[in-house]
């Protein structure tokens, strides 16, 4: 059953509208100033070669020398690291690719047996080479065998697609993937730093692991992602909402939300710092780091005969800033 059918979300937020918030984002993947890195960032996933290719505007990676395509595995493509395989004949590949090719060289067809290429190995050691996210603003370079480490934390690399109501494998800056969730994944976008949701569930005894809404707000410069969804803890039904940021962790660390809940005389409160889109989705909602609310709960919030869920869900974000005259932080609200 696809949770979202069958639910209606009322909305209202403060500042622009829509069109208004989302006039400054480019159409295209990539904007101009930051570019692509053929073969390794696209729409659908990406490949794992280096890549020379950028868009317009965007900065050249040096061409690839021949010691760089020696250490290019011919069967998957990806820099190869220790141990580095060869056949009798001197043909190369990485450790990975050896199991899936059955010990038989992808070159010469030669058995491939446990030969290590001790010399292209040596020669590694001695390479520097460029982030591979060069084209995207990496400005690093680093020894060939620390590189691969670094690709995997660096602040450049793009993003996943924040979407979490199906397996989306897009990949892109932030820009782009904004764009992405308004016309591909259809959310709602939002513009101010506080909100006033009301979801309702006909039948709030139907409860799946599904997602049930997102919606993103700009403010502050930045995109934030308000999701809201009912899922199984143990036996129990209960219903949660937190908020991610759209960037890295450290920047995430800047800012501060509050979500509250609540009817008749009674709410609950949650506060605390916005998650990264670097952390999926499922690793934040299995953290249960958010405003958690048991079912039956939410009906007393729903009032009634309780057997519709109303929620009205209220919350803010805002930046905190340091005082410049006793050091201590205070909230910066925007207006």
């Amino acid at each position: 059953m696809d949770m979202l059918d069958s639910i209606e979300c009322v909305s209202s937020s403060d500042g622009l509208e829509e069109e208004e918030t989302l006039a400054h984002l480019p159409r295209h993947p990539y904007p101009k100033s930051v570019g692509s890195v053929a073969g390794n960032v696209g729409v659908g996933g990406g490949g794992n070669g280096t890549g020379a290719g950028a868009i317009a505007g965007g900065p050249m990676l040096p061409p690839a020398t021949s010691v760089h395509e020696l250490l290019e595995c011919p069967v998957c493509t990806n820099s190869m690291y220790p141990p580095i395989h060869q056949c009798q004949n001197g043909h190369t590949l990485c450790s990975t690719c050896k199991s899936r090719v059955h010990n038989r060289c992808p070159t010469c067809r030669q058995e491939l047996g446990d030969i290590r290429c001790l010399a292209l190995e040596k020669v590694a050691e001695s390479l520097e080479l460029p982030c591979k996210y060069y084209t995207l603003g990496c400005p690093e370079i680093f020894p060939y065998y620390s590189k691969l480490k670094h690709e995997s934390q660096c602040n450049f690399r793009p993003y996943n697609c924040p979407y979490a109501g199906s397996e989306c494998s897009i990949i892109g800056d932030i820009p782009f993937l904004v764009t992405h969730l308004r016309d591909d994944h259809k959310v709602d976008m939002h513009s101010g730093c506080t909100f006033n949701h009301r979801y309702v569930k006909s039948n709030p005894r139907e409860v799946e692991n599904a997602t049930w809404m997102l919606t993103v707000f700009h403010c502050f410069g930045q995109y934030f992602c308000l999701h809201f969804e009912a899922f199984q803890l143990g036996n129990a039904p209960v219903y949660m909402a937190f908020l991610r940021f759209m960037g890295d962790e450290n920047e995430a660390r800047n800012y501060t939300y509050s979500l509250e809940v609540g009817a008749n005389g009674r709410k609950m409160v949650w506060e605390g710092t916005p998650r990264s889109i670097r952390d999926s989705h499922r690793k934040v909602r299995d953290s249960h780091d958010g405003l958690i609310i048991q079912r039956n709960m939410a009906l007393f919030f729903s009032g009634g005969d309780r057997k519709e869920l109303k929620l009205r869900v209220t919350g803010r974000i805002w930046k905190e800033q340091p005082n410049p005259d006793g050091g201590v932080c205070i909230p910066n609200l925007c207006s």
